[in-house]
């Protein structure tokens, strides 16, 4: 099959309901997304963007391309300020639209050179409000962008390397990468040429752009992104008879039916890494649903069809060839995170430093790029983790102090160094409650009340159901959503989802995380229940190699609330 050329294939049973699977013939659009779609290539809205829309202002924007095209460049309106989350899902989309927008910044392995990261603090300064964020896939995120600058957004970044195409949609979106490729002394393979090559082939394809919904990429040699949570994943590992290549992992992702991806058992070489991933995405393309907006993630079809016919349909029809069957990743006795000093393979050091939940802006960007650079070195790297990486560095320390002095903490609490959160109610159409500021506020309070008693327990805080900063894999995962106090009032609280986690080191296990029947707390109660749980695992945990998820898994109910 090649690669703009759909056609109806055999495989598999055929239903009476049809599941907008092109490569069964089912072409016609079942719902409003894949009807604009359709019509047009989302791509191109970027012309109406610079030719009309930029002169013409915020009112003079189409409805379907604003809340639709929009995305496949980087751009969603963001929320109207003083909308309190009970509204959320009763307001039309018009009502919640602000006539500003949130712009993504794609940050593909999450390497940055210092003239990147200058143009984007720059950028920040003189057309966001100062606002910029790390999210937990890479990317910067921008606030307060206006349609009118855009043109002159894309000038600077394109200028410098950078994009913002496709950093939403229904496309390939962004590919997360081990933010120590090619300078770790454990790293075998650096990923980075399957990155670049990934993203110059076909980042902007019009023959991938028309996916069924968004598909996430993770290309790494080390376990410390989140491989497991990606609809495709790289995974390095030694093959007994070929040597070091990658583990292949497919239908992965979280949201409201949060899956773990599964292992394909397929050991593929650093050279073919872009050309399976093109044929798994086409595959995706060709045979993922259609008819629902949630069921539409490859995570679906991979549950439906298992593993073995996902791999024989890949083999047959897209790669024309069998794979090599292979040996799984190899994980670490513990996870990586990378924050502090590390060595790399060349003898200098990187440091990884802790900002609050990704939160930076314009001028502590700027501060970072000249610090990096009076210290010797010009690169960046974002982890998946909200968290930033200088490389290239001879003598540490004095690096780690000026770091401080812009609140980089290289030497974190454990609150600030395993806490994440999603932009939240300040910026998102989606979100019920505040997290940014909720989380910041907590880990200061944790701080206080706790010190460093937080035996590396991980909290994400999410605004809403869908999991932008994985609710359901965190020690203790915050879903937002409107609780009733004790006076009765509707205010801001969380689901409390318990001991659920990745498999990133050897002892540990993908799962999701515990929900108690009617755990539900205020926000004001959150620094209270997570000291109070805190001091309850330290207190009955069997001895201090028991982790807090099994713990969880043991403990009373009682316990936990």
């Amino acid at each position: 099959m090649t690669s703009g050329t759909v056609r109806p294939a055999a495989t598999g049973r055929r239903t009476g309901r049809s599941e907008g699977q092109w490569a069964r013939g089912q072409l016609a659009p079942l719902n409003p997304n894949e009807e604009f779609k359709q019509e047009e290539d989302p791509l191109r809205v970027r012309e109406r963007i610079e030719q009309v829309y930029a002169r013409g202002g915020f009112a003079s924007i189409d409805p379907t391309d604003l809340r639709g095209r929009f995305r496949w460049w980087g751009l969603y309106t963001q929320r109207r300020p003083g909308i309190d989350g009970g509204r959320t899902a009763t307001l039309e989309p018009e009502e919640l639209d602000d006539e500003f927008f949130m712009l993504r910044v794609r940050v593909d392995g999450g390497q940055l050179d210092l003239a990147q990261l200058r143009t984007i603090a720059g950028i920040s300064t003189r057309f966001a409000r100062g606002t910029a964020d790390i999210t937990d896939r890479q990317n910067i995120q921008l606030h307060w962008v206006r349609i009118e600058d855009m043109p002159e957004i894309w000038r600077r970044l394109e200028a410098v390397g950078l994009a913002t195409t496709e950093a939403c949609g229904d496309c390939p979106r962004v590919i997360v990468g081990s933010p120590v490729a090619g300078v770790s002394a454990d790293e075998i393979i650096d990923a980075t040429p399957a990155i670049r090559e990934i993203a110059a082939r076909f980042v902007g394809d019009p023959s991938l752009s028309n996916l069924p919904r968004k598909f996430k990429t993770a290309v790494a040699w080390l376990p410390d992104v989140p491989y497991e949570a990606n609809d495709v994943a790289f995974m390095g590992a030694v093959h007994p008879e070929h040597g070091p290549g990658f583990d292949l992992w497919v239908g992965g992702g979280l949201s409201t039916s949060p899956m773990l991806a599964q292992r394909v058992g397929a050991w593929v070489p650093a050279a073919e890494v872009p050309d399976v991933w093109v044929a798994t995405t086409r595959l995706f393309r060709d045979y993922g649903y259609r008819r629902l907006r949630s069921r539409a993630r490859l995570k679906f079809l991979v549950a439906d069809w298992g593993v073995e016919r996902f791999r024989a349909v890949l083999e047959e029809e897209y790669l024309y060839r069998p794979l090599i069957d292979g040996p799984a990743l190899e994980l670490p006795a513990a996870p990586i995170d990378h924050i502090g000093v590390h060595r790399q393979k060349d003898g200098r050091h990187y440091v990884g430093a802790a900002p609050v939940v990704g939160r930076l802006s314009g001028s502590r960007l700027a501060a970072l790029a000249d610090i990096a650079e009076a210290h010797g070195s010009g690169r960046i790297r974002l982890t998946p983790y909200q968290k930033l990486l200088v490389l290239d560095v001879a003598d540490p320390e004095p690096l780690v102090r000026d770091l401080q002095k812009i609140d980089l903490a290289a030497n974190p609490s454990p609150w600030r160094r395993n806490t994440m959160a999603c932009t939240g109610i300040e910026y998102c159409k989606l979100a019920i409650v505040e997290t940014k500021e909720r989380a910041a506020a907590l880990v200061a309070e944790l701080e206080w009340r706790l010190g460093d008693e937080a035996a590396g327990l991980s909290i994400n805080v999410n605004g809403c159901p869908n999991a932008c900063a994985r609710t359901q894999v965190a020690d203790i995962g915050l879903k937002g959503l409107i609780v009733t106090d004790s006076n009765g009032r509707g205010v801001e609280g969380f689901q409390v989802h318990l001991g659920g986690g990745l498999a990133l080191a050897d002892d540990e296990t993908g799962t999701f995380g515990r929900k108690l029947r009617g755990l539900k707390i205020t926000a004001d109660e959150l620094p209270g229940y997570v000291e109070r749980l805190t001091r309850r695992y330290r207190a009955g945990r069997e001895g201090e190699n028991e982790s807090f998820a099994r713990w969880v898994l043991r403990a009373d109910e009682e316990e936990l609330r």
